[in-house]
């Protein structure tokens, strides 16, 4: 993930973990990504990769705070270091600055953008508001409406915190409405710290050891896997094939045993780091600490700093330090222990490291597991998943007329309430 901008942003989203990493630059003045930097990172990332599609991700901060000149040089870059590739650029905005001109240009060089919306006008303007306490919703609004006038292919970033995940059925219905046919659900979690770290940050790392607590905004546990079986009953009942919503491919790749296509789920990461706007390179877009500072591709070719012994100990560390609790849990091929970032409680016997979602993830994976193992079926015979549907909704009326101690209508021989019957 590449940030041009670093953690600057017209926005000041209450919940965002990112901004006050200007704290680890205090001499900063100067939050561009310098020309010389840029040449650099395309050169070698596009030097370093063994197959023809090389995809660049740009974020921030807010990326579009660059303006369209900078992006009119990556394309430029791109195409003299790369002329025989096939170049992918992905584009996380909040959509407050895009126009006509912004648009245009996405669609003549087919950027894949995100947009930031967290739901209907009252749900995304509690937290995403302006630096003057200003609601954005209208503006987001309307830069949805230039991407949509320009035909731009885009999905929705939607951060799932206390409020949101209250009205998951509302989100997912409003998302729909303006068009979202790839939707991601990014579970916002964070503790603050009693004091600040050394390194003035008050959003701490798993490994701080002084006084934390989780943030009034972070998603609860229950609250998040409700959320998911919410729009998954809802999406297996009508959208398979229509509308695609990340975690849920995800779990279907789990259950086809294929390797995970989000680093949260795989059972060792490292792959996912982040550049920070001077060059600094880091572990991971949520490990940006001094301590995960890996160096600096001004200084360290790119490939080496990816390739270097703390980025594979880093890696490795996810699944080498994973508690035993976890190691034995039924839904661990799907989940993996999740990402490290949220692992900070102790199991029931006192091992550290336990995800804190995960009671959210466990009533999610076993929510979804009598439709993610006929998916995965109709795949392995060349058949159609989108056929869950009329198997969800023959297994729905199965659910209604189920009374607790029956046994369970997903195929499981055990009694109803203490299967799918936990979470319905």
């Amino acid at each position: 993930m590449t940030k041009p901008t670093g953690p600057i942003c017209n926005l000041d989203c209450k919940y965002c973990f990112y901004l006050e990493k200007e704290r680890l630059y205090p001499g900063a003045r100067n939050w561009k990504m310098a020309p010389e930097t840029l040449e650099s990172y395309i050169r070698q990332h596009i030097e370093a990769q063994t197959i023809n599609e090389v995809t660049f991700a740009w974020q921030g901060g807010e990326p579009t705070l660059m303006g369209l000149d900078y992006y009119r040089k990556v394309v430029e870059l791109q195409k003299r270091y790369g002329p025989e590739r096939r170049i992918i650029n992905a584009f996380q905005t909040n959509g407050v600055l895009l126009d006509d001109e912004w648009c245009s240009f996405f669609a003549e060089h087919e950027f894949l953008v995100g947009i930031s919306l967290d739901g209907p006008e009252g749900l995304h303007d509690h937290y995403r508001v302006d630096r003057g306490g200003r609601p954005s919703f209208q503006r987001v609004m309307r830069g949805l409406e230039f991407l949509h006038k320009h035909q731009v292919d885009f999905n929705t970033l939607t951060v799932v915190n206390d409020q949101n995940s209250r009205q998951p059925l509302e989100v997912y219905r409003f998302l729909k409405s303006i068009g979202s046919l790839v939707m991601q659900f990014i579970p916002v979690v964070e503790r603050v710290a009693e004091s600040p770290a050394p390194d003035g940050l008050n959003l701490v790392s798993p490994q701080h050891g002084g006084q934390a607590r989780v943030s009034d905004w972070s998603v609860r546990p229950e609250q998040y896997g409700n959320f998911l079986c919410r729009i998954f009953d809802e999406w297996v009942l009508k959208d398979v094939g229509q509308r695609f919503v990340q975690l849920f491919d995800i779990t279907l790749e789990s259950y086809m045993k294929m390797p995970q296509s989000l680093c949260w789920f795989r059972e060792r990461c490292g792959a996912a780091l982040a550049l920070e706007h001077n060059g600094d390179l880091y572990s991971c877009d949520h490990f940006v600490y001094p301590e995960n500072r890996l160096g600096n591709i001004l200084e360290s070719p790119l490939l080496s700093l990816v390739n270097s012994e703390p980025q594979k100990i880093f890696g490795d560390a996810k699944a080498d330090a994973l508690p035993g609790q976890c190691r034995q849990c039924e839904v661990r091929f799907a989940c993996n222990g999740e990402c490290p970032k949220h692992r900070f409680l102790r199991t029931a016997d006192g091992e550290e490291g336990l995800n804190y979602l995960c009671a959210g993830y466990l009533q999610f994976f076993r929510h979804v597991d009598p439709y993610m193992r006929f998916m995965a079926e109709q795949l392995k015979a060349k058949r159609s998943p989108a056929e869950v549907m009329k198997y969800a909704v023959a297994l729905y009326k199965g659910f209604t007329q189920a009374g607790r101690n029956d046994f369970c209508p997903c195929g499981k021989s055990i009694k109803y309430k203490k299967c799918c019957g936990r979470t319905r």
